[in-house]
């Protein structure tokens, strides 16, 4: 099974996919789509789509996973994220792809067993369980491979309560 996991931004998206066979998981590819901040915010969201979508053809992963918005701190921070998010979530739709979404402390909790590990952290667990030579870089494809790691550590049963919109 291939997962894309996403960290969505408009001046920078982490993706990360992962193979999941058994309980074995592995990198397959990571990066990040980066755009201009000088560039209209339309063309930004545009670039961000046309990169999902081509890793979506490319590796035609069975699910996406993507950190839900955490509105605490800059609204303008959570605005563009948010718009990031629409473009990422409109090329699955579009692709009929399940999205799943994750809060940031639910991600840490099935990567580090630990709600609120720092990033470093979490760094080395992506590094751990996927069997990396080193840390993935820049910070947002580790981050986005975090969530692949989430999404492939629930049951079925989670999966499948989520999909309804029932929360554990």
């Amino acid at each position: 099974m291939v997962i894309l996991g996403l960290d969505p931004g408009t001046a920078a998206t982490g993706y990360g996919i992962v193979s999941a066979e058994g309980s074995r998981l592995r990198s397959v590819a990571y990066g990040c789509v980066r755009t201009d901040p000088h560039t209209p915010a339309e063309e930004r969201l545009a670039a961000i789509a046309r990169a999902i979508d081509a890793l979506l053809v490319e590796h035609e992963p069975v699910a996406v996973a993507v950190e839900e918005v955490y509105v605490g701190g800059n609204p303008r921070t959570a605005l563009a994220v948010g718009q990031a998010r629409g473009a990422v979530l409109t090329m699955c739709g579009l692709r009929h792809i399940t999205v799943a979404e994750y809060s940031v402390a639910t991600i840490k909790t099935a990567v580090c067993g630990f709600g609120r590990a720092e990033k470093a952290q979490v760094q080395r667990m992506v590094q751990a369980v996927l069997g990396m030579s080193e840390r993935p870089e820049p910070e947002h494809a580790g981050d986005a491979l975090a969530a692949a790691i989430c999404h492939a550590a629930q049951s079925p049963l989670e999966a499948s309560l989520r999909r309804a919109g029932v929360r554990s």
